[in-house]
């Protein structure tokens, strides 16, 4: 029986929110879901629940600093992924005793994902990214510049308040503002793919919004052992939009590189 609370540790000083999803005991494979810019725990929706039956693996999702119910953000600098990755991240996992997980990571969770994997960190089980970026298209700032031109004239405030409550405001004026800086316009990763050796699922939907598919070639051309998965008539959220293809993919690539 899958089970689901919502607890809460503290990485240097900062309260973070935290569910288990799947089947209960540490002794089950781990699979850490790492959100998008502006998602959260509860934007995953019944997706980790369902990969985590699939698959028989437990899972643990977290909403990093400024999302959802973990502490607010101050500001949000260039490098924010970076810090996840290599300050934060580690410090979950040695706190809830999680080893050798396989990352799920959806969009920014993707990047922060390859930082982690490639920078000399204990080696993941495997890294599964979603709509990953390993540097900054043209189409992604357009798209921002747009969500965030919207963000009051449509509903959109109020669906971002349902998941990320009082944290919303200052969340979405941080990221994007980040996003949007010249600052970030060289932000780039690519350095960090070929200390990947963990076997690595890349999964983009066709039609994405926030990014193109040279975000998958350079990926597969920095990890070449890399799976790759293209999916048609999907934009930036495959495991909503298209669930199915996803679970598929995903419990294949786990049963076949992983588990096996």
């Amino acid at each position: 029986m899958s089970t689901l609370t919502r607890e809460f540790l503290t990485v240097d000083g900062c309260r973070l929110e935290y569910r288990w999803v799947g089947p209960a005991g540490e002794h089950a494979p781990t699979i850490v879901f790492l959100h998008e810019g502006l998602g959260s725990i509860t934007q995953w929706k019944d997706f980790p629940a369902a990969l985590c039956e699939r698959t028989g693996c437990r899972g643990l999702l977290y909403n990093r600093r400024g999302y959802g119910g973990s502490d607010p953000l101050e500001f949000l600098p260039c490098e924010f992924m970076h810090h996840e990755a290599l300050h934060v991240l580690p410090r979950v996992l040695d706190a809830l005793k999680v080893e050798r997980p396989a990352l799920f990571g959806h969009s920014d969770g993707g990047s922060i994902a390859l930082i982690y994997a490639g920078s000399g960190q204990p080696p993941p089980a495997a890294l599964i990214l979603e709509a990953a970026h390993v540097f900054v298209e043209d189409v992604t700032v357009r798209r921002i510049a747009e969500l965030k031109a919207s963000y009051r004239s449509v509903d959109l405030r109020a669906r971002f308040e349902r998941h990320h409550g009082v944290n919303v405001d200052r969340l979405f004026d941080c990221w994007t503002q980040t996003w949007l800086s010249p600052e970030f316009r060289d932000w780039n990763i690519e350095q960090y793919l070929a200390g990947i050796a963990c076997p690595v699922l890349v999964l983009q939907g066709r039609d994405d919004e926030y990014g193109t598919l040279r975000q998958v070639n350079a990926i597969a051309a920095g990890v070449t052992h890399a799976d790759t998965v293209v999916i048609d008539r999907c934009g930036h959220a495959p495991h909503i939009e298209r669930p199915d293809e996803v679970l598929d993919a995903t419990g294949e690539f786990l049963a076949r590189r992983v588990c096996t």
